[in-house]
């Protein structure tokens, strides 16, 4: 018997390649594809669903980490895949925490995303050992400590250094201390421009639950 498949993406082409997969797969069955996180849930407690390839970021600004999460307190048993292509630092660690059986980056070869799905149905939590490696400046995303990528996904706010320093609970010295680190490793000037290019290559991005 087939598992049934959700698949939770809003690009086409991702989409429809996994449908590709997953009907010419003959260990699984498509079961529905939906642009948003938000109508996962009602899909899970209408059907039977086996896994879910959820992607992070969807339709309506819904996080698919935030579904993930409250579809496993009500269903443990669903199995859930998170695909996606960007790189931010912390959806690897949030994702172990909230037991997500497995984390995929997207990289089209069928082969990676098939095998992560059988492993993935036998029991196997399957992750990647880190983030994808991203040019940024000089330098990489892989330089960066982690508490300096928790201050650079805090300058994506505009908030002052001040209120920076009041949400990751240190000082305001040790938040100029961070962001001078970071200029000198990637070279740029000024810190909208830090920003610019840590955001727009998806190093860090906060998301509206982080907001609140």
């Amino acid at each position: 018997m087939a598992y049934n498949v959700l698949i939770v993406e809003d690009q086409d082409i991702p989409r429809e390649l996994f449908e590709i997969y997953i009907k010419t797969s003959g260990m699984f069955n498509h079961l529905l594809s939906i642009t948003s996180a938000s109508a996962a849930m009602s899909v899970c407690r209408n059907n039977k669903v086996d896994l879910i390839l959820m992607d992070v970021m969807t339709e309506l600004d819904r996080s698919g980490l935030d579904a993930a999460e409250e579809i496993k307190q009500q269903f443990p048993q669903i199995k859930i895949i998170i695909v996606t292509s960007m790189p931010e630092y912390s959806w690897l660690s949030r994702a172990k925490s909230i037991g997500i059986d497995s984390f995929w980056y997207k990289d089209g070869q069928k082969e990676g995303l098939m095998d992560v799905m059988e492993r993935t149905m036998a029991g196997e939590h399957i992750y990647p050992d880190e983030t994808p490696l991203i040019r940024i400046g000089n330098a990489t995303n892989h330089e960066f400590t982690e508490r300096e990528l928790d201050v650079l996904k805090e300058l994506t706010t505009g908030d002052t250094n001040a209120e920076i320093a009041e949400r990751l609970f240190i000082s305001v010295a040790t938040v100029k201390s961070h962001i001078q680190h970071l200029m000198e490793k990637t070279g740029f000037k000024t810190r909208t421009e830090l920003v610019s290019e840590a955001r727009g290559l998806g190093i860090v991005i906060k998301s509206r639950r982080e907001e609140k």
